[in-house]
């Protein structure tokens, strides 16, 4: 998880919506270091987060084949291909419609429950979606608003498609107020595989629905909390 210590240091204490309760015991509170330039579409299709992984399999895929090692050359252009489309950034299409949402990823749709929000803990629906490894791993904010919290927990990297994931596993929190003050928390879980959550959105943020605010690298689950009854204001 990439974290961003000034930013973290300008916070002040009571800028948590969960004041009650907080302690040693209760996880952390952290900005994550954002990166504008992901939060916008992509010229070649391609996350940029992917570049460097790329680049590192083709150039083993060039050395074994220099070296006329033909079958390692073959299974690292595979590989290559492989990220190459686990980091694929297609243009989506966004609902015109006021009122709708849309999903924060790709994926199976795993469970549709009533559960207590991550921060707020009043009782809503939650939508769990996994993503496997061929899925596209570019998250999307569901709705338009304001980045009113963002909540990392460190955890372990069970699988993600199971239920006690939400609790155990690493994940980072991102809650959005809407236009008309509800609260709508979008949950990136890291899995077995992923070992990486990256946001690229901070707080105090106004986001559009379907624009671009993180991604989770290699096989993972997104949950959406939204809070349609209580407003927050």
């Amino acid at each position: 998880m990439r974290l961003g210590k000034k930013k973290q240091e300008e916070l002040p204490r009571s800028a948590s919506p969960h004041q009650e309760g907080e302690g040693p015991g209760n996880p952390e509170i952290r900005d994550v270091t954002p990166n504008k330039e992901n939060m916008y579409p992509s010229r070649l299709g391609i996350c940029l987060e992917g570049i460097p992984y790329m680049g590192m399999a083709a150039l083993g895929t060039l050395v074994f084949a220099l070296l006329g090692w033909k079958v390692l050359s073959v299974l690292a252009l595979g590989v290559t291909f492989g990220i190459v489309h686990f980091f694929r950034d297609p243009e989506r299409v966004v609902a015109a419609e006021k009122n709708a949402a849309v999903s924060p990823a790709d994926g199976r749709v795993l469970d549709v429950q009533s559960r207590p929000d991550p921060v707020s803990k009043q009782q809503c629906p939650r939508i769990s979606i996994f993503m496997n490894v061929f899925d596209v791993h570019v998250n999307r904010t569901p709705i338009s608003g304001r980045v009113k919290n963002i909540v990392y927990h460190e955890g372990n990297f069970h699988r993600a498609s199971l239920g006690q994931a939400d609790q155990s596993n690493e994940r980072n929190i991102i809650v959005i107020e809407d236009d008309d003050g509800h609260s709508w928390s979008m949950v990136q879980i890291a899995g077995l595989i992923a070992r990486r959550i990256v946001c690229w959105t901070e707080r105090g943020d106004e986001i559009r629905r379907g624009q671009r605010v993180g991604l989770i690298k290699f096989g993972s689950r997104v949950d959406l909390d939204p809070n349609l009854i209580n407003p927050t204001r």
